[in-house]
């Protein structure tokens, strides 16, 4: 017996295998510096810590209604007015289990099989898993540094085909941190709705912009999905939060479709995400924002006198793109010899789709600064 084909056809996520074997050196006794998986170091902020034992001990222990609880709906409704200046109705929100539920929700209910979803090359990898997991096709679009690693309004148009049914977006993305000009945004936009399409754009990074926050896809209209998460700059990867906002006319299939996946999302972590989106822990979450910015800045200049060529600078998120041609060696080889000689863990392009992988890496500044600059000094007795 085998299992289902979809499975075969689905890949490993090798940063995790990656972090794997890293874990399994550091329980043989070798330190090892963590710069491949995309968590914070921070532990979620306190008030957020207590507002989710305050909910256990409350007895809030049973299921929320799939779409998740009402008074976190109308707080992250009332967080795009407040941030964005959009006017959002909470009826169009959906809380999931992380953004990768979000995801997958999405995906079931825009995509027949056989329906494509363009997406970039290099790009999140289990994206075009999801859409492998409903029988859609992922359709990945070679992408550079020309474009800041993003999908362009001439891109789609040109590669929008006769089964094609939507647009999956990162902004920023990931590996690279790279953000799309809202100006390049809302001509995506115009190209996927003048073919009655789908957009669906992925924010999980958005409040992890380092300069002049730029507007969400929110408010391009209500037309558009758009994806985010409790984890990431709110810290709460553990949690497995995340929300979207959809179009009214396909909420109740959104909901069927939770009520059937899910049932709901965790509930002790809903109630812990009312105080995530306050004020004060706003405050907190900026200085750690400040935090990662500063360990971007310190890496950068140190990767580049390396060898390694970072060709976009990241604008956000908390990951660098490096072009490794010039050590000579595929991005798999360079990543293992790293891992095995310093001791340092990044991720191979390969974990990214398939146009240039080979030849670059990611780096995760989500360690402390002092880890990461000796793991640059590690870096240079390999290489220099």
């Amino acid at each position: 017996m085998k299992p289902a084909q979809r499975a075969e056809d689905i890949e490993p996520f090798r940063v995790m295998a990656i972090l794997a074997r890293a874990r399994a050196m550091e329980a043989a006794g070798r330190d090892i510096i963590h710069l491949e998986v995309g968590e914070p170091d921070f532990a979620t902020p306190a008030p957020v810590v207590e507002a989710g034992i305050a909910a256990l001990r409350a007895g809030h222990t049973h299921y929320t209604p799939a779409l998740g609880l009402p008074a976190l709906r109308v707080a992250i409704a009332a967080y795009y007015g407040k941030r964005y200046g959009v006017e959002v109705a909470a009826s169009r929100v959906c809380v999931t289990p992380g953004a990768s539920g979000a995801l997958l929700l999405a995906m079931a209910a825009l995509f027949n099989p056989g329906e494509e979803i363009l997406l970039a090359d290099p790009g999140y990898p289990c994206n075009r898993h999801f859409a492998r997991l409903v029988e859609a096709r992922a359709v990945g679009i070679a992408v550079g540094p020309e474009t800041g690693y993003q999908l362009t309004a001439e891109a789609v148009a040109r590669r929008w085909g006769p089964n094609t049914r939507g647009v999956l977006v990162a902004n920023p993305g990931n590996p690279t941190g790279t953000l799309i000009a809202p100006e390049e945004l809302a001509a995506i936009h115009a190209e996927v709705r003048a073919r009655n399409g789908w957009l669906i754009v992925d924010e999980i990074y958005h409040e992890l912009v380092y300069d002049a926050a730029p507007p969400s896809a929110a408010g391009l209209g209500d037309d558009v999905v758009v994806i985010n998460s409790f984890s990431k700059y709110f810290l709460m990867t553990g949690w497995r939060l995340g929300w979207m906002l959809v179009p009214e006319t396909i909420l109740p299939s959104i909901d069927k479709l939770a009520q059937n996946i899910f049932l709901a999302a965790p509930t002790m972590a809903q109630h812990a995400a009312l105080e995530a989106l306050s004020a004060d822990t706003r405050v907190l979450l900026d200085h750690r924002k400040a935090e990662l910015r500063i360990r971007r800045d310190a890496l950068l200049p140190e990767l580049a006198r390396i060898g390694f060529e970072v060709k976009t600078a990241p604008q956000g998120a908390f990951y660098c793109y490096a072009d490794v041609s010039h050590f000579g060696m595929s991005s798999e080889a360079l990543c293992e010899r790293l891992l095995l000689d310093a001791g340092v863990a990044i991720t191979p392009g390969t974990d990214f789709g398939s146009h240039a992988a080979n030849q670059n890496v990611r780096f995760a500044y989500t360690t402390s600064l002092a880890r990461i600059q000796e793991a640059v000094r590690r870096i240079d007795v390999v290489f220099c």
